[in-house]
Formats: structure tokens, sequence, C-alpha cells
């Protein structure tokens, strides 16, 4: 089979399709035979052709990737001897690599203890005399090092004595790389027994990345990273070592002559620095210096003839942009504004800045102006209350500096504030406003990178100004729709995308796909510019409601069209806003109740929910579907029965959520050939069941119940399947969670109870068995879920109530977690609000008031509330014998800003009843209370 094997290897080598094809197909067959692991060894360790011999390791690591445990146990052996052998005598470093992963990948299912001969090649090659034996032993141990670094703890001593040998051979740069590549990986997995080698190790490292830049720089900057593990897992190791560590990282970042990605790594090391330990970095005294080695680089002119990527209007778009040293360095102020006290900060930066925007020079204009507006977020506070209008006079004048790069980052600066620094810097509206639609008219269209920073920053204003917006709607309408217009002559260029070499994680089968992957690849600049677009018009139309009206046909046309675009993001910023004008269309036909805007909404309805539908089924990207069924959400919860009206509409609906649970969407059939890692794809797979999930109890709560009960029938199995104890946590909280929120819409829904009865043995043991669960956000779920059933169902659940209060009685003895007792009160009193006389008020209550005030869940307090002030009708006695207690909690709620209104009226009006009706207790009741208990309540009540 051997020579078969390698002729068939060597045809798909071959620049034929049709041949390469043939190859696969013979190939697949091939793996069907067991004496495919022998042979594949055989050809890996003795073709003459380097390329076969890489393909047949290539070949055995997917095959022990997937089916290790299916190999035969007398072909595990032999191939645990032949890739050492092969390993020892290969030549061709590719080749060596190849072999390096497949040792890698066996190390995952063989430890180290059960694979000796391992350990002693790996001993004897990284202590040999001949450094090309040490290079190679040391990549070898690398690659199983970073695959399963746990099991070879035992040897973790040994291996650092060894490292610290090995990083001072500096004249073997490629040693040094793979040396400081597998300490990064063991460093998480270190232990108190290595903390003194480790600390012993960290000056020779320094040397020794100093030597690895001279050598190779992108070798250099992957190593680097071993800053940022040690950081992470070892602080204390490096803290003696800091001011060491920042010298190097800021000399690299400062050193023109290196390459970009190595300055970037050097600079980003300093800002995760600042991020874990802001407090050393200012006692250690290194903020100045810091300062003085990035501002140079901040305000930095680009070489002649060239732009800044910012700058630049042809934006390639593969995201490249933050990967260079002028951006690492405005990160670096940004980390610091969020981890270091303003008063400080300002105190050493701001003299920089102020010279840099009196400068003669636009880069150090445009640096200060950079620095200002990274400084937005850390500094946000101190920037309101201290110096908004000073700060937003410089930008303003800026927005009409004579330089283009100058005006750019004013722009920029204005969106960061807007973003940032709200509410107050919307109170300089009527000036900003006209500014930056001035700016935006006056744009060339070929600028798109500056009309993308005016729309962000013209959103942000949005969000916070409503109505005020008016007076400039016309004006921005017409640069908005300009931008979705400037389609016809975006520049698509198709790149085609060909598997990756070794290294990556391909299937041979992949080699014939070719044809199918020529990917798109567009102006980033255009993107940016129609996503936006499409998201500012969704926020204007909701935020100026009928002053939108002249406008939404048109920008609808132009949304809509975009459904189709070639790039998902700007396809999910579409149907975002196509969901947004219904929404706006909604709140205008509310506040003007007119038949003609009744039937725009209905119009508008009808056009984009069955398009809503549609796309769930047939878009490839889960990102987009996630995005459109989260946007159907937020349709169904506004217009609620209005959405409903079409009387296919609730069928369509019911059926694509039922098709998202079932797996059965385009974007969900796995197809995609991309190496995406399978944990991603089912985080994935979840969030997209979560988003329909999250759509049945909204459906629940805009349709009578009799009309959605067929369709929940068959929707309820798909969600208790997820509550099984052998599903994930993740799951089992989500389904129990929907199914709770389905109780809750049906105590209102017209028909709920008769409905709810009739689920109620079914959805019974589902809740019973979650309130069990060893996950508190399960129980959490499942005792608001019961909470709701007994609300929903009424009279039809009476009989249920003793087995119910038992459980809710044994769970309030033993429950810790006090979101959960939260919801146990809240479920008691949905009972009782239910069922009054179903519930021994007696003993209920009094445990219920101890309970008192809610610690977690403040949305249960108007549960709670208005039961107590139904019971203070009902069984008077009963409250007033506890009116010490809920006068005591009442306290803590009256003025609390994280409960509502409404709650807060009902309780006070409770309050003041007691006051007038029962003064004396009341008072006794107040006066035991702390002294800022008491003036909060009188306060609340005056």
């Amino acid at each position: 089979m051997t020579e078969e094997l390698e002729l068939i290897l060597s045809q798909l080598t071959q620049p034929d399709n049709a041949v390469i094809q043939q190859a696969t197909v013979q190939l697949k067959q091939a793996f069907k035979d067991p004496a495919i692991i022998p042979a594949l060894c055989a050809v890996m360790s003795g073709s003459q052709n380097p390329q076969i011999r890489q393909s047949a390791a290539v070949m055995l690591r997917l095959r022990v990737k997937k089916h290790w445990k299916k190999i035969n146990p007398n072909d595990r052996e032999s191939l645990k001897t032949v890739v050492l052998q092969a390993f020892m005598q290969e030549t061709e470093h590719t080749v060596q690599h190849s072999l390096s992963q497949l040792c890698a990948m066996m190390v995952k299912h063989e430890t180290p203890d059960r694979w000796p001969d391992l350990l002693q090649l790996l001993n004897q090659a990284t202590k040999s005399s001949n450094p090309h034996d040490r290079q190679v032993g040391l990549l070898l141990l690398n690659k199983v090092m970073e695959s399963n670094p746990e099991p070879f703890k035992p040897h973790y001593c040994q291996l650092l004595q060894l490292f610290t040998v090995v990083l001072q051979d500096l004249q073997n740069p490629t040693a040094l790389y793979y040396c400081i590549l597998t300490l990064t990986a063991i460093t998480a997995y270190t232990g108190t027994e290595e903390m003194n080698l480790m600390r012993s190790i960290i000056p020779h490292l320094i040397v020794a990345l100093k030597h690895l830049i001279k050598a190779d720089q992108s070798q250099a900057s992957e190593a680097m990273e071993v800053f940022n593990e040690l950081m992470e897992s070892e602080v204390s190791i490096i803290v003696p070592h800091i001011a060491d560590i920042v010298r190097l990282c800021l000399e690299v970042g400062s050193d023109t002559t290196l390459n970009d990605s190595v300055r970037v790594k050097a600079l980003s090391c300093i800002a995760f620095l600042i991020k874990l330990k802001s407090k050393t970095v200012l006692k250690q005294k290194l903020l100045t210096p810091i300062l003085q080695a990035i501002f140079p680089i901040l305000i930095a002119a680009p070489p002649p003839g060239e732009q800044d990527p910012e700058d630049q209007e042809d934006d390639s778009g593969d995201g490249t942009d933050n990967d260079n040293p002028k951006h690492c360095s405005a990160q670096i102020i940004d980390t610091m504004a969020l981890h270091m006290p303003p008063e400080k900060l300002f105190q050493q930066l701001m003299p920089m800045t102020q010279t840099c925007l009196a400068s003669e020079n636009p880069y150090e204009r445009k640096g200060g102006l950079m620095c200002l507006a990274v400084l937005a977020e850390g500094c946000a506070d101190h920037i309101r209350t201290k110096m908004l209008s000073s700060v937003l006079q410089t930008v303003c004048q800026s927005l009409s500096d004579s330089n283009q790069v100058v005006r750019s980052a004013s722009l920029f600066a204005l969106g960061q504030f807007s973003e940032h620094l709200q509410p107050e810097v919307s109170k300089y509206c009527s000036e900003l406003m006209p500014l930056l639609l001035g700016y935006l008219s006056s744009l060339n269209q070929a600028k798109v990178g500056h009309v993308t920073k005016a729309f962000y920053a013209l959103e942000n204003f949005m969000e916070n100004l409503g109505a005020d917006i008016e007076p400039y709607l016309p004006t921005l309408m017409e640069t908005m729709l300009s931008a979705l217009n400037i389609s016809n002559n975006s520049p698509v260029k198709r790149r085609s995308w060909r598997p990756g070499k070794e290294g990556d994680e391909e299937t041979w089968e992949s080699k014939g796909a070719d044809s199918r992957t020529s990917r798109f690849s567009v102006e980033n600049a255009y993107i940016d510019e129609k996503e936006d677009a499409c998201d500012a018009l969704g926020e204007i139309a909701f935020s100026t409601g009928a002053a939108f009206q002249p406008f939404l046909e048109s920008s609808f046309q132009q949304v809509y069209e975009m459904r189709d675009f070639p790039h998902e993001d700007v396809r999910r910023a579409a149907f975002g806003a196509m969901g947004q004008f219904c929404r706006a269309q909604h709140l205008v036909w509310k506040e003007i109740p007119t038949e003609a805007n009744h039937q725009a909404l209905l119009k508008l309805l009808d056009v984009v929910l069955p398009c809503f539908v549609e796309s769930v089924r047939t878009e490839h990207e889960r990102q987009v579907v996630m995005g459109i069924l989260e946007t159907m959400n937020n349709v169904m919860k506004s217009c609620k029965e209005e959405a409903f009206k079409n009387p296919a509409r609730l069928k369509e609906i019911s059926h694509v959520i039922r098709d998202v649970l079932k797996k059965k969407t385009v974007c969900q059939d796995g197809g995609g050939d991309e190496a995406d890692d399978e944990e991603q794809q089912a985080e994935y797979d979840a969030m997209l069941q979560e988003f329909a999930g999250e759509g049945i109890p909204l459906v629940a709560s805009s349709v009578p119940a009799d009309k959605f009960s067929p369709f929940l029938n068959d929707l309820l199995p798909l969600l208790m399947n997820k509550t099984k104890s052998s599903c994930t946590v993740a799951d089992r909280s989500f389904s129990v969670g929907t199914i709770g929120e389905i109780l809750q819409a049906l105590v209102t829904a017209p028909g709920g109870a008769g409905v709810a009865g009739r689920l109620s043995n079914r959805l019974l043991p589902v809740l019973v068995a979650g309130v069990r669960d060893s996950d508190a956000e399960v129980r959490n779920n499942s005792v608001f879920g019961l909470g709701c059933l007994a609300q929903a169902a009424g009279p039809i659940c009476v009989t249920d109530y003793p087995m119910m209060l038992s459980v809710f009685s044994s769970m309030l003895t033993k429950e810790s977690d006090l979101r959960v007792i939260d919801n146990l009160c809240g479920a008691l009193c949905r009972m009782i609000h239910s069922n009054v006389d179903a519930v021994p008020l007696e003993q209920v209550v009094p445990a219920l008031v101890g309970r008192l005030p809610l610690k977690e869940d403040m949305d249960e307090n108007k549960t709670v509330y208005s039961c107590l002030a139904m019971l203070y009708t009902h069984s008077p006695a009963l409250v007033l014998g506890l009116m010490k207690p809920i006068v005591a909690a009442s306290s803590q709620v009256l003025g609390n800003n994280k409960v509502d209104q409404e709650t807060q009226s009902t309780l006070a009006l409770l309050m003041r009843d007691f006051a007038q009706q029962h003064s004396a207790a009341f008072q006794a009741a107040v006066s035991s209370l702390p002294g800022e208990q008491q003036a909060a309540l009188s306060a609340a009540l005056s």
C-alpha cells in the first residue's frame, strides 16, 4: 500500500485540478483501510520527496487528532517510535516542523510518562554539543509543551535550569526563539517551587531578546509575548525588573529602524503593564520616562509622500491600521487614563499636550488632539467637571484648521467626546451640530474616512438629543443618503483565498476546493461608511419620530437595497436599520394615531418581517442571522400585536424560530471550510438559539394565547430537551429562563390562563427539577418560572400549591445565593396574588418579610410590594404585626434609583397610611432605624 499511497500524495501536489480531484477520491478510499497508519508512517520516514514526507506527517496528525482511540494499539506504539526516528534523521526544516506538530498532537493523548522515549530524546537533543541538534530539540520541546504543558510539571525545574543555559547561547538565535516560546507556554502553570528559578531567568531573558531583535524581528515580536504572560500569571516575579522591561520596550518602540510589528509588540507590553500594575508604574516613577518616549512617536510625521493609515483615503481594509506604533502610543495614553488617577496623569501630560496643540507642525497638533480624544473615556468625570468648555473650544477650532490631517483628528476627538462626555457635552449642541453638518456637507464624497468619523460623532449626539435634532434633519438626511448612494462606484475587489501553508489546520480535501474559495474583499472605508450610514439612519428615525416622516420612504429604499451587500457588516446594519424604521413608525402612530399612520406601519411590517424570516433561513453568516433575530425581537417587543395583524405572520415567525432551535437554517449547517475552532462554533450556535428562544415569549405576549397555543406546543419540547441534567449549564439556564418568560407573557395574554393551566402538568416537573439544580442561575430561573406558572394559571393550579409551597419553604432555609432568595420572595408573592386563600399567610408572610429588603434582583421589588399593599387591604392585622421589619426594608427601597417609580409610589402610599392610621406603631418602627435610614424615609415621604 505504501507505493500506492506515495503515488496518490504526489498527484495531490500536481497543478492539475482534475488529477487532484481523482487523487482526493482515491485518498478517501485509502483512509477506510486500517493499514493506512503503517503506510503513512513508511512514506513519512522513507519517501525521497520532502513535500510528500510533509503531507504524510500532516495527514497522520489529522488522523491522530480525530481518531487516536480508534487506531490499533500496535500501530500507536510503532507510530511513537517511527515519528521520533523520522524527526532526528530529517534534514528539511518544514518537514521537521510538521513532525514536531505530529508529536505535539500525540502528546495530547499520550502523556509523557507513557512515552519515555520522547523525554529521553528531548533530554539528549536539547543538551547536545551540536548547535543544530539543540535547535531541533528545542523546536520539538516547544511544540509538545505548547500542546499540553501540564503533564510536564514534574520536569519544570529541570527545564528552567536548561533555559538559563540556552538563554546565554547568544550566537544561536533560533534556539533563543524556541526557548522563549516554551517559557511562555509553561509560565501560567508554574508554582511556588519554580519561583526563584523564574526570577533569576528574567535578566538573561531581557539580554536574549535584545539579541533576537537584531537577528530576526518577526521571531522577536512573537517572543516578546513572554512579558504579557509573565505579567498576567506571575507578576510578582517581574516587579523587581519592571524598570528594565519598560526601558527595553521603550527602546524598541522608539527605534524607527525596526519594523512596525516588533515596535507595536513592545509598546503593547507597556500598555498591558499599565493596565495590570499602574500603581507600581507610578511608584517606580516610570510615568515621565514613558510619556517622554511615546510623545515623539505620537507626533511623528509619516515619511515624505506618505500618510498615516487613518488619514489615507484608500484604506485597504485589512484591519492593519491598529498595528502601528502611533496607534499604540495613543493606546498607552488611553490605558493610563483608564487606570491612573487623573490628577497625577494630567499634571505630567497636559503641559506636553498643550505644547503640541500650539505647534506650527500639523502632525504635532494632530498628536495633541489624539491625546485629548483618548483621555475622554478614562478621565470622563475629570474632563466633564473641570475642563469641558476649554477642550471643546480647542477641538472646535481645530475643525476649521488649514490642514486636513488636523481636521480629521479633531473630528475623531469630537466623536470620542460625544460618546464619553454625555450628558454635559449635549448642552453645546447648538454650537457643535452646525459645525459637524457644515463639515459633512463641505466634504468631497471621496473623503470617505472623514464621513465615517463625522457619522460616529453625529450618532452619539442623536442618541442623547431626541427631538432637539429636528432643525438639522434636512441637511443630515441629504448627507446620509448620498453616503449610501456611493455604492455604484464602490471598488469591489475579488481576492482569491487559498488554503494556508503547512501549520494551518488544513484538511487534505481542501486542496481540491480552490474553486469555492474566492472571497470578496471590499474597500474598508466604503464598508464602514455604509455600515455607519445604516446605523445612523435607524438611530435618527427612532429618536426623531414624526419629524423623520418626509425622509422615511427614500431612506427605507436605500437601506433595503443594502440587504444583499457583499460584506456581512453592511447587511447586518441594514437589517438593524429596517427594524428601527418599523419601531420609529410605531412610535409615530402611537403619538399621532391617524389611519394613514397605521396603514404606513402595517405596510412597512409587511415588507420587513417576511424579509427577516427569509434571511434567517438563507443567510450564510451566523453573525448576520444573530443580528436579524435580535432586531426582529425588538420589533415584536415594540409593535406587539401590530406585528401579527397579517394572518400569515404568526406561522412564519413561529416556524423560523423552530427551525433555528432545530439547527435547520443555512448558517447552522457547519459547512464552512474555515478552521474555526469547534468551541467557537458551539458558542455561536448557542447564541443563535438564545436569540431565537427570546422571540417565543415576545410572540406569546403579542397574540391571543389560543392562537399561539398550537405553535407553542411545537416549540416547548425543543426547550424542554435542553433542561436535562446532561445539557450544559448555559443550555439549562437558557431553556428554563425562556419557559419562565413564556409563562410571564401568558399572565397578561388574552386566554393565557387556560393555556398555562393546560401546560402546567408538562412544565411543573421540569421547573421543580430545575429548583434542585447545582447551578444558581438555573435554580433562579426555575423559581421565577414556578411563580409565573402560579400567576398565569390562576385557580387551575391551586391543587399544586401545597407541593410548590413545601419546595419553596425548604429552599428558603437552605439557599445561600442572594438572587435566588430574591426570586423566592417574588414567586411566593405571585402565588399569594394569584390565589390568596390557598396560601397559609400566617406562616408564609413573616418568612417572606424576614428576607427583605431584596439584595440583587431589584425588578422583583414591584411584585413584592404590590403584594404587601394588597395584603394590607386583605389581612391588615397580619401586615400591621410585621410593621417594624416592613418599615426597615422600605427605608432602603424608597429613594433607591435602582427601583422603578411605580413601586416607590406604591410603597410611599403604604408608609403614609401607616403614619396616618397607626402613627404610634409607625413612629416606634422609624425611631428604631439608624439615622441615615430615618432621613431617607422622611425625605421620600415629604
